[in-house]
């Protein structure tokens, strides 16, 4: 009890300096004119992110699997000031689908100046079954597909001096209940973009990337996935979109929406085996 005290009090003081010195450097002024590509955003998140892009001036092309919602939301960005917005239906489950989108972009824009990976292949909320075909089709939707989206683009965002901003989840820096093919997608994103933003920076590549660690979102897919199996409150999905297009914007290495999740970043690997046990206390496992 004594330890977990001062575990405690010391979280406490490093919340406590983050709250005295961290700024909002953002400036919604250098949104305006910017060429943004955004995956998966015909709803949830990525629509919410299509919404601030456009108030904020920027000039998008957006795109998802489901035409007839991506043809919505353009509707809806261009009423909300965006200056172009571009959509072209796509499958990242089809190894041809990224460089058919980036060029599309490329085409449309003339060129990016921040390129959003956002978009996430549907799974089982549920205990690991073997379905070893399901996770590979999930790490080619989640994480393959990611990796070759930036490479298309990489080229422009380094002329540009663009941002590179991987929208990912806490469950790709802790390990969680039924979530063993996603969250094997999630941990893969940290180490391929981590890695990559140290080459860009020793072959003196201005290209930022974002990082993105986001926890419950109350998107009504995620909503209707953990009903009756998690005991968490769920984060609106449109305060989660602008911290991501800040992060973008200010060109931070890493963003957590909730704040505190950094926190819990920071202490992950301290109690291990008592983590585990308070996370499992989140999840009902009679329901699944």
């Amino acid at each position: 009890m004594i330890l977990l005290g001062k575990v405690l009090c010391a979280v406490g003081i490093v919340a406590g300096l983050l709250a005295i010195f961290w700024r909002d450097t953002f400036n919604p002024d250098t949104i305006s004119g910017t060429r943004v590509l955004l995956t998966g955003a015909s709803m949830g998140i990525g629509e919410q992110m299509a919404y601030h892009y456009s108030r904020f001036g920027a000039e998008i092309v957006l795109t998802a699997r489901r035409e007839t919602l991506l043809q919505k939301v353009m509707e809806k960005c261009l009423q909300l000031g965006a200056k172009k917005v571009f959509y072209i239906p796509a499958d990242m489950s089809s190894s041809q689908a990224p460089e058919k989108v980036v060029q599309f972009a490329l085409q449309k824009l003339g060129g990016l100046d921040h390129l959003v990976l956002n978009h996430i292949g549907s799974s089982p909320f549920q205990m690991w079954d073997g379905d070893v075909e399901h996770t590979r089709w999930l790490m080619q939707v989640n994480f393959l597909s990611y990796v070759a989206l930036a490479s298309a683009a990489l080229p422009s965002l380094a002329e540009s001096k663009g941002t590179l901003i991987v929208v990912s989840s806490l469950t790709g820096k802790f390990s969680t209940p039924f979530t063993a093919s996603y969250s094997a997608t999630k941990f893969a994103l940290d180490g391929f973009f981590g890695s990559l933003r140290q080459e860009l920076a020793m072959q003196n590549q201005d290209v930022c990337i974002t990082l993105c660690v986001l926890g419950l979102i109350n998107t009504d897919a995620a909503l209707e996935k953990i009903r009756g199996k998690v005991s968490m409150y769920a984060y609106p999905a449109a305060d989660a979109a602008l911290a991501i297009i800040k992060g973008g914007a200010t060109r931070a290495r890493e963003v957590f929406y909730p704040w505190w999740l950094e926190l819990l970043c920071l202490t992950r690997d301290w109690f291990p085996d008592q983590r585990d046990v308070v996370m499992q206390s989140f999840y009902n496992y009679t329901s699944t």
